[in-house]
């Protein structure tokens, strides 16, 4: 798959890039690769595998560099970047799913394609970023990510009004860090920020008092993000008059994704919900 002509270019992007990745793995075996991941689900990414085929086939674009050639070849890093887009109806919200990976690498096949397909099967735009795993080099690449899509909004055919971020693990403290203190303060124009944060399984307990309304989830036996520091984070944003929403689901490890046959399964849904909510009503003319 990472070498099929349809993904000529940028297949090795669609798996760990970071990780050793033997031509012999098997899908069922994924989870070998995808260290401090938990319920990977095989048949999920069977699913985003042949969606992102089946479009790319059918003339779609559904991937898209962030950084020009002259800036790649400057910063030879910067070629491991860029979004993969999940296309839902023209002219609706986007949202952009960012995969943790603990910044060593970037675990999108399971932690932020399965979001931005179910995403897209609501309407909504969605995209994946593959960054570069380093936190403050991974914001920059979020940074870049909104202007793109703010920049191409008319080509891409999204709404770039009451977007939402999105992210697990160290993915979550991207959003939550480009939530809280907007695009300017990594090294581009200021751009709107989200109207929402989605954050899973992530140890941030840092509040600064500018984030944007927040869901979160965690599992209560996550031995890496504990559920009580986000639970207390939360509390923290409602106290300072901030809309946040928590899921804690019991005897859930660490980065279990979708959450599909598990206690966490639909979280998804709740999430989607709490960005609706957030989206303001268009004015009547």
């Amino acid at each position: 798959m990472i070498n099929h002509d349809t993904f000529k270019g940028f297949g090795r992007l669609i798996f760990p890039v970071h990780r050793h990745i033997s031509n012999n793995l098997k899908l069922r075996d994924l989870d070998n690769v995808l260290i401090w991941y938990n319920h990977v689900n095989p048949s999920k990414t069977v699913e985003v595998i042949n969606y992102m085929k089946e479009h790319s086939e059918s003339g779609e674009n559904i991937f898209f560099d962030i950084y020009s050639d002259e800036e790649k070849k400057l910063n030879p890093e910067k070629r491991n970047t860029g979004l993969f887009f999940f296309r839902g109806e023209p002219g609706k919200n986007f949202a952009i799913c960012n995969a943790g990976g603990g910044f060593t690498y970037v675990g999108a096949i399971h932690d932020s394609f399965p979001h931005a397909l179910e995403i897209a099967k609501r309407g909504y735009n969605s995209f994946v970023l593959i960054y570069r795993p380093n936190a403050q080099l991974a914001c920059e690449d979020l940074a870049r990510a909104i202007a793109f899509i703010h920049e191409h909004a008319e080509e891409l055919q999204v709404d770039v009004k009451d977007y939402s971020l999105w992210g697990g693990s160290a993915g979550a403290r991207m959003v939550a860090w480009l939530g809280s203190f907007g695009t300017e303060r990594f090294n581009e124009k200021k751009y709107p920020r989200p109207c929402a944060v989605i954050m899973q399984y992530t140890g941030l307990s840092e509040v600064y008092g500018t984030e944007p309304p927040t869901y979160s989830c965690v599992g209560t036996d996550d031995s890496i993000a504990s559920y009580r520091t986000m639970l207390r984070r939360t509390e923290m944003l409602r106290m300072n008059g901030t809309e946040a929403e928590i899921d804690v689901f019991k005897g859930l490890p660490h980065g279990f994704g979708l959450g599909e046959g598990t206690a966490a399964e639909g979280w998804i849904n709740h999430a989607i919900a709490f960005w609706q909510s957030q989206i303001r009503t268009p004015q009547q003319p």
